[in-house]
């Protein structure tokens, strides 16, 4: 589906906090052959980057020194701020940024969830978030990796309505493992999913949001990525839902790409 339109729930945006954002936006315009914006003074120099003249993510410095770096947020797409904020609270999740216009382009706010991974949504003015999803340098994928499965599952079909198919519980929803997963859909559609990730990282990492991005072909990719300074996590491996591979911009950033598997139809 190279158009697309963000459902109310779905992921609508996503951007960068780096610390070096020209460094950042040098290496991610060579291997998704994204154009950067001009830094924009009003808004703490944050830019967009495009692709395909479309908007497609975002950029911004570090704020605060104490505070995480060079991280990937997600951000879904909300028509009442105000709304979600209350729904967000009531499922036991917490506010980081309350609703807050961004010029004229949108109203953004940060929450953190019940499971507490940290998750954004935008209400869209005359920014629309991104359009295009499934080509070259557009996402192919968003996944939240949960230190408490339940609890996310639960936080999420009650704040955005969505619905949860199991993927991996061998028929008993209430296994929970490490190849637990769920596929979460808005109206007809998956646009994200849920990983019980409560044995794939230490204690200390706390549940968060992951991005994949559609690349022509991850093996080059992979290779583009490490002669640019970047690092790999996970090379390219062959799954039911295509290629994948983990890996990091120069300053650690993590973010994964993903092609599609034989026979896909978008």
């Amino acid at each position: 589906m190279s158009d697309y339109s963000a459902p109310v729930g779905a992921p609508i945006w996503f951007d960068l906090m780096s610390s070096d954002p020209d460094k950042a936006a040098e290496f991610y315009g060579a291997i998704f052959g994204w154009e950067a914006e001009e830094a924009n003074a009003d808004f703490g120099g944050y830019r967009n980057f495009l692709k395909n003249g479309k908007r497609v993510a975002g950029c911004g410095p570090v704020m605060d020194p104490a505070g995480p770096s060079d991280v990937w947020s997600v951000y879904l797409h909300t028509t009442d701020p105000a709304a979600t904020v209350l729904a967000v609270e009531k499922a036991g999740g917490s506010m980081m940024v309350p609703p807050m216009d961004v010029g004229d382009m949108g109203t953004m706010m940060v929450a953190t969830d019940s499971a507490g991974a940290v998750i954004g949504w935008w209400k869209p003015n005359t920014h629309p978030g991104f359009l295009e999803w499934g080509t070259h340098g557009t996402p192919y994928w968003f996944e939240c990796q949960s230190k408490d499965y339940k609890k996310s599952i639960e936080f999420y079909t009650d704040v955005i309505g969505a619905r949860v198919e199991q993927v991996g519980t061998g028929g008993d929803p209430d296994t929970v493992g490490p190849d637990f997963y769920g596929q979460v859909f808005v109206g007809e559609d998956s646009y994200s999913g849920i990983m019980d990730a409560s044995k794939l990282f230490p204690a200390e990492v706390p549940s968060f949001w992951q991005v994949y991005i559609t690349v022509d072909d991850v093996a080059a990719t992979v290779k583009q990525v490490e002669s640019l300074g970047g690092g790999v996590m996970m090379a390219g491996e062959e799954t039911p839902y295509g290629t994948l591979a983990a890996v990091t911009d120069p300053f650690g950033a993590v973010f994964c790409l993903g092609h599609p598997p034989a026979g896909w139809d978008g």
